[in-house]
């Protein structure tokens, strides 16, 4: 990495102050120990945005978020702001900044820490080794198309519409990642959607085989139906490598590939907008769990995934690859001797609060930084 970096927090909502503190504690040490420049500045975002701006993303704040090398979302959104318009809801503030850097491509990792195998709701053989990345198109689809909305019909039903809509150059952006990744992973990539029975699923089909055969045929490419996919998770996770898909079946499949590994607390993503000409892209990064206000200044939530998404960021945005692989490393390490929070507990292990599982990993990087030295 060269030169300072400038980060973006979120905090958010929740219980995103409290996993967001211990993923500043994570910077603050590789700014210490490896000599990197990174400096944070925080913005609002989700129900403490419409707290003080009356809105969930304010213009400051997404302004703040385009100047940046990358930004750190915790959690947004609680019961305080159920009763707020649905245009204003905390979410929305989320859907506005992928929507506004054009952060289309979002990748969701699915990886069982050996430590954690038994945590899954399927059995150890099953899951043992599982490492997935599900490459989910985050822009368009139904969740963007139109015309969307709630009518009266004249015989005084009401009908709800949303819209599927997809763009050659909308796939193939997407497809694109996905192929790159599999290339510095398994070499595999499956497509999912629902060609047999949706024309949007049929052109995704076309255009990804377009794509691969004109430039990645290196690359195996398997096409699946979304809900075989989805049976497929549980039954044999293990032959999926890369997997792309929409906004809406990969909304549902990375929700499902995750539960594969025992607890959303363990869980970091990416949203990766295009590169541009000077080399850099807009690019968030957050843990998949909510806001979890029920256990909200508890002192007990897990903030793992907050900091896996901190090395996603180190991988995808700075190229600090060395690091990345040594907070990963770091944090296996801690799951194996046994240090737990309370999402992932264990007969045996040891509980520990949220900053104490954050003292734990400063401790095991500082001894595995001395031990390399």
């Amino acid at each position: 990495m060269t030169g300072t970096k400038q980060i973006v927090t979120l905090p958010g909502d929740g219980l995103g102050p409290e996993v967001m503190a211990e993923a500043l504690k994570i910077l603050g040490w590789f700014n210490q120990h490896f000599g990197t420049k990174l400096e944070t500045s925080e913005g609002d975002l989700g129900g403490c945005s419409i707290d003080k701006h009356g809105v969930p993303l304010s213009d400051a704040t997404l302004d703040k978020c385009r100047k940046a090398d990358a930004i750190l979302l915790a959690a947004v959104g609680g019961p305080k702001w159920d009763k707020v318009d649905y245009a204003i809801r905390p979410e929305a503030g989320l859907l506005k900044l992928r929507k506004e850097l054009e952060l289309f491509a979002n990748l969701r990792p699915a990886k069982v820490f050996d430590a954690l195998v038994d945590a899954s709701t399927l059995k150890a053989s099953v899951v043992k080794g599982l490492d997935i990345m599900i490459v989910r198109e985050l822009t368009g689809g139904v969740y963007f198309g139109e015309p969307r909305g709630i009518t009266t019909l004249p015989d005084g039903q009401r009908r709800g519409v949303n819209t599927q809509v997809y763009t050659t150059n909308e796939i193939i952006r997407v497809a694109r990642v996905a192929f790159e990744l599999a290339r510095k992973r398994g070499n595999k990539v499956c497509s999912a959607e629902k060609a047999n029975v949706m024309e949007s699923g049929k052109l995704w089909r076309e255009e990804v085989t377009r794509l691969h055969e004109a430039e990645y045929k290196d690359v195996t490419l398997s096409h699946m139906y979304a809900d075989n996919c989805a049976m497929q998770l549980l039954r044999n996770p293990a032959q999926f490598d890369v997997i792309v898909t929409d906004n809406l079946f990969g909304d549902i499949l990375s929700d499902e590939a995750a539960m594969l590994t025992g607890s959303l607390g363990m869980l970091p993503s990416a949203s990766l907008g295009a590169i541009k000409s000077d080399g850099k892209r807009a690019a968030l990064y957050e843990p998949i769990h909510g806001s979890a206000p029920d256990i909200a200044g508890k002192g007990i939530a897990n903030p793992l995934a907050t900091i896996l998404s901190v090395a996603m960021m180190f991988r995808y945005s700075f190229d600090m690859h060395k690091e990345a692989q040594l907070l990963e490393d770091s944090i296996e390490a801690v799951l194996a001797k046994g240090y737990r929070t309370a999402d992932i507990m264990s007969d045996g292990a040891k509980k520990l609060s949220t900053s104490d599982m954050g003292a734990a990993l400063l401790e095991t990087l500082s001894a595995a930084k001395q031990k390399a030295a």
